[in-house]
């Protein structure tokens, strides 16, 4: 372990001027590999210096280098999308078909045929086109900000701002943004699994030396882009940027990572297999036409034709934009989707696992109350930010001269021992770093000190920083001759710490504060005799206990409303946090008594258990305190095993296991860290659960609107199918010619089942049980709805033909005329049936989706126009009908409407009912167990 003794280590030695740092920079070349230098050597070769570069020269420095950004492959190109829109069974089948026209001289069959082509690779196109654009800009919205040292003064800047030769703090949670000379370290441990392949974190010795040739994973010396930092803190010298990083290197080989959504694998699977199916179908067809005497080009065109509106192509497609429009949606509702796989994975979830801290409550933790050591309670006026605020005994009276003394030591100590920022311009405050380091520069401030002067008496020779595993931080100071010991943290950390402490009394004063709902630090401080080489937490002993201070973060205002939302939709809430059991458990009774349990379950408690005894507990508590973060993967796995979905929240380095075991992780945006928002498959840019609440109800909504496109476009396909069947066994001409399947199959599918994808949230859709995460699409009632609405209005087109061309005695061209009419019709009204399984279509404003409404007048309009236009009529052999025979087959095809209706009436609406009674009646607490969900599955 190296000491922080100095923020560069031996780098401030022969320290280069701004005058000639450029300069250096612009003419020396390193001569040795960075690894192989001394920090010193490091300094000088990139012409830093420890108080970081100026405003100038950074900006000559980023025109010289570029972004600290890797060679991104890019958006593809609209050729590139439209080529590959050629490349699928539909585009395939209708470019041979069209071939074939030509070739055997029907050119007009060929260029209707070509157009149908052009239109549905046009319409692929553009929606693949909209997806990778909201890819892109998804993208823009998870930048990185490290912290860096320019100009003498820590900031933030986003991460392409980066160059070589600036100064970089690196902490527990962090991406290292760049490769770095570290010069300065304390416990440094970084994850360089990315590069390596090792999965133990490295520790770092920044005076470590390695030989030139020494491979990657044992340059203790050094930090490389895109290495996670789990625990410690360091600083170092950027040396290497964008492409120029060991990162760079291998950036083709990362290139292209990332799952597509595995729903959208299985539709694609499903697809192909109907594919196969319909085309050994159309192919028996066929051969029946043929042998029936029809004409081999009409039978090929025929069977292409058929195939091609048979096969659900455009499931696929449909479906990505469903899972892109709700991740639209989820990020105006402040989720930001980082894979689409958690779009649809949300929505199944049957349990939260959060943290309570910033997510629960408001990440707004002031200091309300402090109680010494000696029993004495003082009051801290003030909230958040705010710098104004007195001091005084809890019944109101100024604090007598002789506790003061006691109260600066206290306050004292909580500045020294402290790695937050506050910088006040006119009234404003910003602050940067931990909550509690922030609250207790706000209490220094209120009370009339301030660190940079504190840190001038009291010269930091050390520190401990603070590490969760931990539970403390501390720092070694100078004053004068004499070194002080400063110590924070946990009160079961800090006390066995301290001499003299009695025990009874201090328990007590823990229990009135933690009772009340404060989060407790307990500090501490003490001499020491002389400096050691390293200061560690060996050296912390026989401390003086200085007191309490009781911390209140409040509960955010929407989350009892949004727990009870959630247990309203059947999903389960457990609360996970490092704080006390007491303080756990009055934040947890103010979210609602009907969710607050009586009893919390503590890490102490969890490691004594094993087997069935474990899991029993885990999944009878609700509120898990004082877990230490590897137990919080204990308890996901727990949970996970009993057959919960699970999705958890966290913020912190060691949330990382637990949220990539997860099927879903929620990071934090606001308060979270680089590693915690890597391991996510969510980002909650306000750390707000109601945000993860909201999450929830629109992953539901995207099921819901596919289920949609699914039951209008399989039922469809089911239709011609049928149809084409029972003519061919009942010995009669086709109903429709292969270019009249065609303009159906554009007409009716065109955009209808897009629009679906636009559909709003049904009612119920937070009142449901969640669904069953390895619950198929195709469930029973998916079949039945299918099957129903398929064979029904296959076999009424059937028969209508049967009448037309037997009974009445018309044409084929004329009775395939008004089939036609009577299936575009059909389509039109099923996909009002489609707009919900369950809800009556008169329930549903037609306002809420103008585009689906707009799609369906569109298709009507544009038969109808095709009946009446002269080119149209001579393609598509199709004539103007008489009022009464349009009104016959819009009303004969508006019978599916009240089929669709009769069903929802009779079947689905009972049984969403049950689904309903079941999520409001369903325990809060699981105790019979189904399989276990797989990872993210669905």
């Amino acid at each position: 372990m190296t000491p922080v003794k100095a923020d560069f280590g031996e780098a401030n030695m022969n320290v280069v001027s701004p005058r000639d740092s450029q300069r250096i920079f612009m003419t020396i070349e390193p001569t040795k590999p960075w690894h192989a230098m001394t920090a010193n050597e490091a300094f000088a070769a990139l012409g830093a210096r420890p108080e970081g570069l100026s405003a100038v020269d950074a900006d000559t420095r980023l025109n010289k280098h570029g972004p600290n950004q890797l060679p991104e492959t890019g958006r593809h190109s609209r050729l590139l999308i439209v080529l590959r829109q050629c490349n699928n069974p539909l585009s395939l089948i209708l470019f041979v078909a069209t071939v074939v026209s030509f070739a055997l001289g029907e050119n007009t069959d060929g260029f209707f045929i070509l157009l149908v082509v052009v239109i549905n690779v046009t319409v692929g196109a553009f929606q693949e086109w909209r997806a990778e654009a909201s890819a892109a800009s998804l993208k823009k919205t998870l930048r990185i900000s490290p912290t860096i040292i320019r100009g003498g003064a820590r900031r933030k800047i986003d991460i392409t701002e980066i160059v070589p030769g600036d100064i970089v703090s690196l902490e527990s949670g962090v991406v290292v943004p760049a490769d770095i000379r570290l010069s300065a370290a304390h416990d440094l441990k970084i994850d360089e699994s990315l590069l390596t392949g090792e999965s133990k974190p490295v520790e770092k010795e920044p005076d470590g030396q390695c030989e030139p040739e020494a491979p990657l994973g044992d340059r203790i010396n050094m930090a490389y882009a895109g290495a996670m930092v789990t625990a410690g803190r360091g600083t170092g010298v950027v040396c290497a940027t964008a492409a120029n990083t060991e990162l760079g290197g291998i950036a083709q080989a990362l290139a292209g990572r990332g799952g597509r959504p595995p729903l959208l694998v299985r539709m694609e699977t499903f697809t192909a297999w109907i594919a196969v199916v319909t085309v050994l179908i159309t192919l028996l067809l066929g051969a029946g036409q043929y042998l029936r005497g029809v004409g081999l080009s009409e039978v090929f065109l025929l069977t292409a034709a058929l195939a091609v509106s048979a096969i659900p192509e455009g499931l696929p497609i449909a479906i990505t934009v469903a899972l892109s429009v709700a991740s639209s949606r989820m990020g105006k509702r402040n989720v930001i989707v980082r894979s689409l796989p958690a779009v649809e994975a949300l929505g199944s979830c049957t349990l939260i696992a959060a943290d309570k801290t910033g997510t629960l409550t408001a990440n707004r933790l002031t200091i309300k109350r402090i109680i010494l050591a000696g029993g004495e309670e003082i009051d801290i006026e003030g909230e958040g930010l705010e710098l104004e605020g007195e001091a005084r005994l809890a019944n109101g009276e100024i604090v007598p001269e002789e506790t003061q003394k006691r109260v600066e030591h206290l306050i004292i100590t909580g500045a020294l021992t402290n790695e937050a920022d506050l910088v006040v311009n006119n009234g404003a405050v910003e602050a940067r770093g931990d909550a509690v380091d922030i609250a207790f520069l706000i209490l220094a401030i209120k009370t009339g000190y301030d660190r940079e002067a504190l840190l001038n008496q009291y010269n930091e020779r050390s520190a401990i920083p603070y590490e969760p595993d931990n539970g403390f931080s501390a720092s070694l100071n100078r004053n004068g001759d004499g070194l002080i010991i400063s110590a924070k943290g946990a009160p079961e950390v800090v006390l066995p710490m301290c001499k003299n402490v009695d025990a009874k009394a201090t328990d007590q004063r823990l229990h009135q504060l933690t009772s009340n709902g404060y989060r407790v630090i307990a500090l501490a401080r003490g001499d020491l005799a002389s400096e050691p080489s390293s200061f560690a937490a060996d050296d912390l002993k026989n401390l003086e206990f200085l007191g309490f201070v009781g911390l209140i973060d409040p509960l955010r205002s929407e989350a009892p409303e949004a727990v009870s939302q959630a247990c309203a939709a059947g999903v389960d809430i457990r609360m996970i946090t490092g704080d006390h059991p007491e303080t756990a458990l009055a934040i947890a009774q103010q979210l609602g008594p009907q969710w607050a349990p009586d009893t919390v379950l503590t890490g102490a408690a969890l490691k004594k258990l094993e087997g069935e005894e474990r899991a029993d507990a885990i999944m009878k508590t609700q509120v898990y305190a004082r877990v230490e973060p590897t137990q919080k993967n204990l308890i996901v796995e727990e949970l996970q095993g009993q057959g919960h979905f699970v999705a958890v929240t966290g913020d912190g380095v060691n949330d990382a296991p637990a949220l990539k075991t997860a099927h879903v992780g929620v990071a934090m945006g606001a308060g979270g860290t680089d590693v915690a928002r890597a391991a996510s498959d969510l980002i909650i840019t306000d750390d707000n659960f109601a945000s993860i609440v909201a999450g929830i109800e629109e992953g539901r909504a995207a099921y819901d609107n596919i289920r949609k496109i699914v039951w209008l476009l399989i039922s469809t396909a089911i239709t011609e199918v049928i149809v084409f069947t029972l003519a061919l066994f009942a010995g009669l001409p086709v109903p429709l010619t292969a270019v009249q399947i065609l303009w159906l199959n554009l007409v009716t599918e065109g955009i209808q089942d897009v629009a679906l994808a636009f559909e709003g949230k049904e009612p119920d859709i937070m009142r449901r049980a969640p669904r069953k995460p390895k619950e198929p699409i195709f469930n029973r009632q998916m079949v039945e709805q299918c099957l129903i609405v398929g064979l029904y209005i296959g076999v009424l087109a059937f028969a209508l033909f049967y009448w037309l061309y037997e009974a009445q005695g018309l044409t084929e061209a004329e009775a395939r005329n008004l089939v036609l009419l009577f299936l575009v019709s059909f389509n039109n009204f099923h996909t009002l049936n489609c707009r919900s399984e369950t809800r009556s279509a008169f329930a549903i404003p037609l306002s809420a989706n103008p585009l689906l409404i707009a799609s369906i007048a569109a298709a009507q309009g544009l038969h109808i126009a095709a009946m009446h236009i002269p080119l149209t009529q001579h393609v598509l052999d199709v004539n103007p009908v008489a009022i009464q025979e349009w009104a016959g087959a819009i009303t004969l095809a508006a019978s599916v409407f009240v089929l669709g209706e009769a069903y929802k009436l009779l079947v689905s609406r009972p049984r969403a009912r049950r689904n309903t009674s079941l999520a409001n009646n369903a325990p809060q607490t699981v105790t019979a167990a189904p399989a276990a969900a797989s990872k993210k599955g669905i």
